[in-house]
């Protein structure tokens, strides 16, 4: 990006153009202090500023935004072009604000930004929306947004100079090896769940019998997306979830009606959700204030408070999508419920206690499955040696199930 943006600069006159990386060191290292030597004597250099001025008037602002409101900085500017460089490593808003900055009244050139980043990081989930699923939010133009995907293969100068990188590349593990040599965007660094595979857990919906257990688990937010997850288990115990609600800016009254339409007609057992909605709003001895739940309930959604442990329950998601005897996971989505599939394996360690998931990842779905799978039992460990053993077909009559049970829904 570096030289694409001297390009530009040399190219136009008077262009202004803002080059990002989220903390200064990185900064200085790849672009202040190669910029320097390859601009000797023909840009000037203002260190104050990080700036640098070429000769037909364009100029190339060097920045950063190591801590979320820095972009607050560049509040008011106008850039032609803006670049983020390790763009995975900027959370979506400072990416919104920055849009923001990103204008021109020039009628031979129009604005522009330019991302560049490998898969992992606090913004993997906002880049693989917009360049890989291409999942768009409300006012985004898809013709906005172009990727052009790069391997480590198409740098020429880096596998002419430095033959072994690639190799270097296949000795990480295998999560590591998938994300950095192959640019897979459903594994990221630091991945909570390496179980997850969409090939796997990700399913085309098929119509649901009626007389499966159905129920339903909600992580609440208004602020927030409020996430409605709709669970289906079979009578081989295995758990769907078949249906999601993802929204925010929505009121409990409101999406407690909008969850009665989308249940319509179906007999659902019960709905756990997260313990915060039993907090009373206002003083309830004098002015009757009433909780969240006790809105629900009032407008025909009946909750049950779910179990909270968090370490716990990260673990039954995690013993959930194991195979289960007939060599299926135990958990299965269907494929339209997009932003679970999205977010859960984007979801990461946090880094001060490697056994919970981060506090800056976008957990709301998978908050929501936490709390459905903390609701029923856990799947019984089946061992190979007892798999070899015993086969137990599920559908069948009149067996036995392998000692220790299955999964007792």
């Amino acid at each position: 990006m570096r030289r694409k943006f001297v390009l530009l600069a040399c190219h136009y006159e008077n262009l202004k153009l803002l080059l990002l990386r989220r903390t200064l060191p990185e900064l200085r290292e790849n672009h202040e202090i190669p910029l320097l030597k390859e601009l000797a004597g023909f840009a000037k250099f203002n260190k104050a500023e990080h700036t640098f001025t070429f000769p037909n008037g364009s100029r190339i602002v060097l920045g950063y935004c190591d801590a979320e409101n820095d972009v607050y900085q560049y509040q008011g500017q106008e850039y032609d072009v803006v670049g983020l460089e390790e763009a995975t490593q900027f959370t979506e808003a400072q990416m919104q604000f920055l849009t923001t900055c990103n204008r021109s009244v020039r009628t031979d050139f129009s604005p522009r930004m330019y991302y560049t980043c490998n898969p992992g990081g606090v913004g993997h989930n906002w880049v693989k929306r917009l360049f890989i699923d291409r999942d768009y939010k409300n006012g985004e133009n898809p013709d906005h947004y172009i990727f052009i995907p790069a391997s480590v293969y198409d740098n020429h100068i880096l596998t002419d100079n430095n033959p072994q990188y690639i190799d270097n590349l296949k000795t990480l593990p295998p999560h590591l090896r998938k994300a950095h040599l192959d640019g897979d965007w459903n594994v990221v660094d630091g991945q909570y769940f390496e179980e997850f595979e969409l090939a796997r857990h990700v399913i085309e919906p098929f119509p649901i019998p009626e007389y499966w257990k159905r129920f339903r688990a909600m992580d609440w937010g208004y602020n927030d997306p409020c996430a409605v997850l709709w669970f289906a288990v079979s009578p081989d115990k295995h758990l769907y979830v078949y249906r999601e609600i993802y929204q925010n800016k929505t009121n409990a009254a409101v999406m407690a009606n909008m969850i009665c339409e989308r249940s319509y007609g179906e007999d659902i057992s019960y709905t756990v959700a997260s313990p915060d909605m039993w907090q009373k709003r206002g003083a309830s001895d004098v002015m009757g204030g009433e909780s969240i739940a006790e809105t629900f309930l009032a407008n025909g959604v009946p909750l049950i408070k779910a179990d909270n442990n968090r370490i716990s329950g990260w673990q039954r998601i995690r013993e959930c999508l194991v195979d289960a005897p007939d060599g299926v996971p135990w958990l299965q989505i269907f494929s339209t419920c997009k932003n679970l599939i999205r977010t859960l394996p984007a979801l990461y360690y946090d880094e001060n206690d490697h056994e919970d998931v981060s506090d800056k990842c976008e957990d709301h779905a998978s908050e929501s499955l936490r709390y459905a799978c903390m609701s029923r039992p856990a799947p019984k460990i089946v061992t190979v040696k007892q798999q070899k053993e015993r086969r137990y077909d599920p559908f069948s009559t009149g067996k036995k199930p392998l000692e220790g049970g299955y999964f007792n829904l």
